[in-house]
């Protein structure tokens, strides 16, 4: 009796651990499928852009506050956002890249700015967290998600996040300065860190960095290229904002010492030596806020644009009314030997000049397979698409 009585205890347990309990039960929810006004050209204002001859641009999709952008093979378009909580995806069913349908992923996050794709997987980066969507596209109506990390600062100030995988498999997180220009005690901050795909092993790749919200990686040398925000407060024309290269882990960039390579900090300048960092590839132009930034490797556009690096620059606002607005418009820089031999406009028109209004601030780049251009407008809430016919 005792025995049978021992076996069937054993026979519960082993059935008790094999079985998934209740509480492990993964959440999952829906997306929102939306398919209004996405071609809606309401308050878009294309007529006064200005591009090279041969060049043409037109209206892909209305996403509201749309910032970053990551494509996935399958050619869905997943964007972030800053103003708003929401990360959506976009589908272009029938292939005339002009968008069809735009889901809702995810919503009540804190500025999901930073969105990025590998192996299947959704990456969105919040304020101080990382959640990666496993298998997003198995299902739209069975979403899931999983916090890989956590402990990043909860500052709001410079605390949106651009996020990519570099050519290691690393995931690349910034971490603004949570000021206009300040020492931090915490060496997280003005930083890029990077991390396993898992969120293990989180460390800081590049320091001295005020606040860039966006990189990529050279597609020959391998080098990644980030864009830097300057700081405030120093005049109309000074300092640069900043196109930066790094060539290994633990180079500083100057941040809050020095500015551009050669500006000295009114407040922290004389602690040390523009000397004892790494200058910028190249100057910009003064509080030109250069957000994304890509290397053009496409067939579609005329050969001299070949790996240039095209630029977004979401536009000034700490300029007088006298001075006037810089930014608001699309730049590249042509790199020689990791140095910067070249920067000109490619579009501009974004800005009315005699009005010092904005009616679009660029934020990201992307490339399609075609060769053509992806431009994401957080203050129109659209994304454009730039090709070329000769």
């Amino acid at each position: 009796m005792k025995f049978t009585t021992l076996i069937f205890s054993l026979t519960i347990l082993l059935i008790s651990c094999s079985s998934p309990a209740t509480d492990d039960t993964v959440e999952t929810w829906s997306a929102i499928e939306e398919t209004n006004d996405l071609q809606d050209m309401t308050d878009l204002e294309l007529d006064r852009l200005q591009l090279p001859t041969g060049f043409s641009i037109d209206l892909y999709a209305r996403v509201k506050n749309a910032r970053s952008m990551a494509m996935s093979p399958s050619g869905v378009l997943y964007v972030g956002n800053r103003n708003g909580d929401q990360v959506f995806a976009i589908k272009d069913t029938d292939g005339d890249y002009k968008a069809d349908v735009r889901y809702v992923l995810d919503s009540g996050l804190r500025m999901p700015n930073g969105v990025a794709f590998r192996d299947g997987d959704l990456y969105v980066a919040e304020v101080s967290k990382l959640w990666k969507y496993p298998s997003i596209e198995d299902d739209f109506n069975a979403i899931s998600k999983e916090l890989i990390y956590e402990d990043y600062p909860t500052d709001g100030h410079h605390g949106w996040k651009f996020i990519d995988f570099g050519p290691d498999g690393k995931l690349y997180v910034p971490v603004g300065a949570p000021c206009n220009i300040c020492e931090s005690k915490d060496s997280i901050y003005a930083s890029i860190t990077r991390m396993n795909a898992d969120g293990s092993g989180r460390e800081i790749f590049a320091s001295g960095v005020r606040n860039t919200v966006g990189f990529t990686w050279h597609p020959e040398t391998g080098d990644m290229y980030f864009t830097d925000n300057g700081r405030d407060m120093l005049g109309d024309s000074i300092p640069p904002c900043e196109l930066n290269r790094a060539t290994e882990a633990g180079q500083h960039f100057g941040y809050p010492y020095c500015h551009g390579g050669y500006i000295k900090d009114p407040e922290f300048g004389d602690k040390y030596p523009c000397e004892d960092f790494v200058a910028p590839a190249q100057n910009l132009g003064p509080h030109v806020a250069p957000l994304g930034v890509k290397f053009y490797t496409g067939n579609m556009f005329p050969a001299e644009y070949n790996m240039l690096a095209f630029i977004a620059e979401h536009g000034s606002w700490n300029r007088s009314q006298e001075a006037g607005h810089t930014g608001h418009k699309i730049t590249t820089v042509k790199i020689e030997n990791g140095e910067g031999v070249a920067y000109e406009d490619f579009i501009t028109g974004f800005l009315n000049e005699e009005t010092n209004k904005a009616w679009g601030r660029p934020v990201a780049i992307l490339f399609l397979e075609d060769g053509s251009m992806l431009i994401s407008d957080d203050l129109r809430g659209a994304i454009y698409r730039v090709t070329y016919s000769g």
